[in-house]
């Protein structure tokens, strides 16, 4: 009867050591999107690793890259800049990344969701002043996410919007988009 017991007990554990094998071969919904960031910004899988263990959240590794490359700066210098306390949309101006780099076309009945106030400065102002444009650091982050994930997965970036009000994080998002 103990021998019964034994191959029973074997039986469960190779099952969970199966299953928890199969989970660790399956990406997790946040390796997916920085692969995805990884691809967008031409940055070896080997940078982002590193980016990863910043104390940055994962939606904000985007914005660091993409004022960093627009700027002519590292990512290690924003990032520790970001440490000391500024936020994106003062990084975003002292490094001239404004409204003209960071807008996305929607239409004008499109809703903006979360960024309708940053739109209805888009649509009020010139292209050529589009410098004047007071954004957020949520506008920044915003917009950066919208325009990797609308460009990564060929989705126009007003269903990007109006999708991301109803996830908790641009991560998710992705995972719901890809899936």
């Amino acid at each position: 009867m103990d021998w019964i017991r034994g191959i029973a007990w074997a039986g469960i554990v190779v099952g969970l050591l199966a299953h928890g094998v199969e989970a660790q071969d399956r990406p997790s919904t946040e390796d997916a999107y920085f692969r995805a960031v990884a691809e967008f910004f031409s940055v070896p899988a080997s940078e982002i690793s590193i980016m990863r263990d910043w104390t940055l959240p994962a939606h904000e590794i985007p914005v660091v890259l993409f004022i960093a490359e627009r700027a002519g700066v590292s990512p290690e210098a924003l990032d520790a800049l970001r440490r000391t306390g500024d936020g994106w949309d003062d990084l975003a101006r002292r490094y001239g990344v404004g409204g003209e780099a960071l807008h996305l076309p929607i239409s004008d009945s499109a809703d903006a969701g979360s960024l309708e106030a940053a739109y209805r400065q888009f649509r009020s102002l010139p292209l050529e002043n589009w410098s004047e444009i007071v954004l957020t650091g949520d506008d920044v982050i915003a917009l950066v996410n919208v325009r990797l994930l609308s460009q990564t997965l060929g989705v126009p970036p007003a269903e990007i919007l109006a999708r991301a009000g109803t996830s908790t994080s641009f991560v998710r998002l992705y995972g719901e988009l890809i899936s």
